[in-house]
């Protein structure tokens, strides 16, 4: 089997020199930790911090075939977002499992900016580029525009201090400012369940940005508080909640799907939409603190229902948590259920998702 050798983000040598403990994620290095999770993840449900993601995909999808094609291509309706809007949409194969979860920005009437997952984006690229109709253009930006996230309460407040301003923003919507003689796209969007933005500019100015919001009061954090933050927000994480096994549906995103149909796995996903799902995504709070690590067995009366698809000690609400798959019989809050935790059985508690939800 051919390993690629892995690749190092814009920001690896400054966040290596400010003490990254390093790690490889889907072949990039990248830092899991600079203070420590715990710490960072405070940060950003108190404060702000500061993400890298410059190994997120960036694609550009333009031209008078655009609509269309993201209309077939992506589950979630784009043809009447205005120009300046944020979607999350998922790309799904023709048996309605997921293939990818992205976000879709419109630029203009056939100008479309889309992120993808870091370790999806040469299969989307591969599977796009052959359907993308002539006239329309497709291209990868992630080499040429950096990206970092700044999240939490203050994050709005701490931007406008470096003239990046968003305060006016509505969530999933977004801005192109200028900053220092380039442009900055500030975008409502994250991906740890608290207000910010995430930020696209020229690669070659990013270490620039990441040093300004350190500088005006933003903690670094890395991959451990960002998995963290998101497991309490129920953000779903492909490979984990999401891959060729699961539907939207199944995954609690029905907000996702565009009604209307059109897409590529629409029978399957819509005809879901209309019974229920046969599995649901559940949250499980532990009675222990002991925590349901990524593919330990849900069990009922010595029988395994589901698989744990995330787990981790909740800073915010000091419990182990996760998420699992089981039947919707099983999904009703309240209901109890155990997890082998590696030959003992936890019991744990169905709670309804998120686990956290910010305070408006």
């Amino acid at each position: 089997m051919h390993h690629a050798i892995a690749q190092k983000t814009a920001l690896h040598d400054l966040q290596a020199a400010q003490g990254g403990k390093m790690i490889d994620f889907h072949g990039w290095i990248m830092p899991v930790q600079f203070a420590g999770i715990t710490a960072e993840h405070q940060a950003v449900r108190t404060s702000a911090g500061v993400f890298d993601l410059n190994h997120m995909g960036r694609l550009h999808l333009v031209g008078p075939g655009a609509v269309a094609f993201l209309t077939r291509h992506a589950c979630r309706a784009v043809a009447d977002m205005k120009a300046g809007a944020v979607r999350y949409g998922l790309v799904l194969a023709e048996d309605g499992t997921v293939e990818d979860d992205i976000l879709v920005s419109r630029e203009g009437e056939a100008s479309f900016h889309i992120v993808v997952n870091a370790g999806n984006k040469e299969k989307i690229l591969d599977m796009w580029r052959s359907a993308v109709p002539a006239g329309t253009i497709l291209t990868d930006l992630s080499a040429s525009q950096g990206m970092i996230a700044v999240q939490g309460p203050a994050a709005l407040h701490l931007l406008q201090s470096l003239q990046l301003d968003g305060m006016t923003l509505k969530n999933y919507a977004f801005t192109d400012v200028s900053w220092r003689g380039t442009v900055v796209r500030l975008s409502r969007t994250g991906y740890t369940g608290e207000d910010g933005c995430e930020c696209f500019l020229p690669v070659d100015r990013v270490g620039e940005l990441w040093t300004a919001v350190v500088e005006a009061g933003a903690v670094r954090c890395g991959l451990g508080a960002r998995d963290t933050l998101r497991t309490e927000a129920a953000m779903p994480l492909y490979g984990n909640e999401l891959d060729r096994t699961v539907t939207p549906v199944e995954a609690g995103l029905g907000f996702a799907i565009n009604k209307a149909g059109g897409f590529i796995g629409d029978q399957v996903v819509l005809a879901q939409l209309t019974r229920g799902p046969a599995k649901c995504l559940v949250g499980l709070r532990m009675q222990e603190k002991r925590v349901p690590r990524t593919g330990y067995p849900v069990v009922v009366e010595g029988q395994p229902v589901g698989t744990i698809t995330s787990g981790t000690l909740s800073p915010t609400l000091g419990a182990a948590i996760g998420m699992a798959y089981v039947p919707a019989a099983l999904a009703l809050p309240g209901t109890t259920l155990s997890v082998d935790l590696r030959g003992t059985l936890v019991t744990a508690t169905v709670v309804a998702l998120p686990f956290y939800k910010r305070a408006k």
